[in-house]
């Protein structure tokens, strides 16, 4: 599929979400047309699964009402689609059949069927080792919410229709294009973020921001035993990880919020990622993390900006936070993620995590964890200033900090300042790709340069008393050109004696007149 394909089907799809623009909230339509487009996508690919066992008795899948040997193959069939697949549709029960009786003349009314084809989905999981990860995935799909319409004959009308222009799209998954169309979901993702601002954008990490962190984390490195991301939102992060590598082993992830955590799961396998090489769970990363026997290659994070947390006392016994001696403030978990994430971090991995600025200057128990970090492990890699306004839902500056645990230059921590290297936009500042790049050869060969980075020793850093805020190791002043003052003092002389002549001529002319001159 060519770019001017892939837009297209991006442009086709925004266009049907519209239809329900207005008739709710951006995050709540969302999580109707995501939800009709993840069932559009497990029906093509159970049917051209389907037709591909059956490719040798020269039947279809949708062939097989009527036939004598219906119920031996639909048995066969599913047996064998739950074990490759993770799931099973039955062929009456596909996306497209469901989309021709509603749009049908006579006995079209579908809600009722189509909700119980959703749940029969995640039904055909159980007992299977992809349970966990199909399990209540379409729980926020409501058919009954009065916000499809006032009447049940309103709510099938407008859902009916959407399945129709759905229907209308090639996905290309016969075609094998589904990274494409796993593209294009997160697209789709990106312009809800991006449209609806904090409330159904804070799960999304900017395109560009995810782009930086993961050619961090992939430097040097062609493959990756396993990634991992404590907050991962919509899974927008693990995936881009996986897009710079030739291959990702195992993705791994953890996400507080139920829907949210629904749309990570489904964008993993609308990306083509297969149930077994996903582990997403939903829970409190900070209070119950579901990983910690296990320990990551790659780390991306963008969590919540000082965020609360309990910060009880009895995590000075957890390992993950134990041996810093102090708790991150209840009021801003900042520096609770990095450690969590260290904790969890292999020896020869990295972790790359989004932070609001403070956390390079604020003391107390965060400068304790900061200063412990650095100068007792000596963890820190880099810091990377990010422009404000880049994030949905807060115009604050960020940046990026750098952990590594066998650091190849360990005398030296790299500071890059890139907060003034933007595209200015109306209401968002973005990225661009040469600023991307430019932060990321930065990066990777680790060099000074005036006004944008500097290789910091150990000893600077000390001296500042880990401090880290950027413009203390960043210098971006720009001088102002030299004033000559023999010359400012010519021009005020000339002045004053043009205002003398002034005056004078001024005084000629009320003498003409007759009147008191107004000096």
């Amino acid at each position: 599929m060519s770019d001017e394909e892939k837009k297209r089907l991006e442009s086709q799809l925004w266009a049907i979400a519209n239809e329900l623009r207005g008739k709710m909230d951006a995050d709540e339509f969302r999580d109707y047309i995501l939800g009709f487009i993840f069932y559009k996508y497990l029906s093509e690919k159970m049917e051209g699964y389907a037709d591909e066992i059956l490719k040798e008795d020269n039947i279809k899948y949708l062939e097989l009402s009527g036939n004598a040997d219906e119920e031996d193959y639909i048995e066969a069939i599913k047996e064998e689609a739950v074990e490759k697949l993770g799931y099973f549709l039955k062929p009456d029960e596909l996306f497209s059949q469901i989309t021709k009786k509603g749009n049908g003349d006579s006995d079209n009314f579908i809600l009722d069927t189509l909700t119980k084809i959703l749940r029969n989905i995640e039904q055909t999981t159980m007992g299977h080792e992809s349970e966990d990860d199909f399990i209540h995935l379409f729980e926020d799909l409501d058919l009954t919410s009065t916000k499809l319409g006032k009447t049940e004959k309103a709510k099938n009308a407008l859902v009916s229709k959407i399945l129709f222009h759905l229907e209308q799209v090639n996905f290309g998954v016969e075609e094998n294009e589904r990274d494409i169309l796993g593209d294009a979901y997160e697209y789709l993702i990106g312009q809800f973020a991006a449209g609806a601002g904090k409330k159904a954008g804070e799960f999304y990490t900017p395109q560009q921001v995810s782009k930086i962190l993961a050619k961090i984390v992939t430097t040097g490195k062609h493959k990756l035993k396993s990634v991992y991301d404590p907050t991962c939102g919509s899974g927008s992060l693990l995936l881009r990880v996986a897009k710079e590598v030739k291959e990702v082993s195992n993705f791994y992830g953890q996400e507080l919020n139920r829907t949210t955590y629904n749309l990570a799961r489904m964008n993993m396998i609308m990306h083509d990622v297969h149930y077994r090489k996903f582990d997403i769970k939903q829970e409190d990363t900070l209070e119950n993390p579901q990983h910690t026997d296990m320990r990551f290659e790659a780390l991306v994070a963008n969590p919540p900006f000082s965020a609360q947390w309990s910060a009880n006392q009895l995590f000075m016994t957890d390992d993950r936070f134990s041996q810093y001696g102090k708790l991150a403030p209840k009021s801003k978990a900042d520096f609770a993620f990095v450690q969590h994430m260290i904790y969890q971090l292999d020896e020869n991995g990295t972790m790359a995590i989004v932070l609001p600025h403070g956390v390079l200057f604020r003391g107390a128990a965060e400068g304790h964890i900061r200063r412990y970090l650095i100068e007792n492990r000596n963890y820190l890699d880099a810091v990377i200033g990010l422009p404000a306004n880049i994030f949905y839902g807060t115009s604050i500056p960020t940046c990026i900090l750098v952990f590594k645990k066998c650091r190849e230059d360990a005398d030296n921590i790299l500071f890059i300042d890139a907060s003034n290297e933007f595209a200015k936009a109306k209401n968002q500042n973005s990225l661009t790709d040469e600023n991307v790049a430019k932060i990321i050869e930065t990066f990777r060969s680790r060099t000074t340069i005036d006004k944008y980075s500097y290789l910091a020793p150990l000893s600077d850093i000390a001296e500042n008393e880990y401090n880290l805020n950027i413009p203390r190791y960043v210098d971006t002043f720009e001088e102002e050109e030299p004033v000559d003052l023999d010359a400012v003092t010519a021009e005020l002389k000339q002045l004053d004696r043009d205002m003398k002549e002034n005056e004078s001529s001024i005084a000629s002319f009320c003498d003409e007149l007759g009147i008191p001159t107004p000096f």
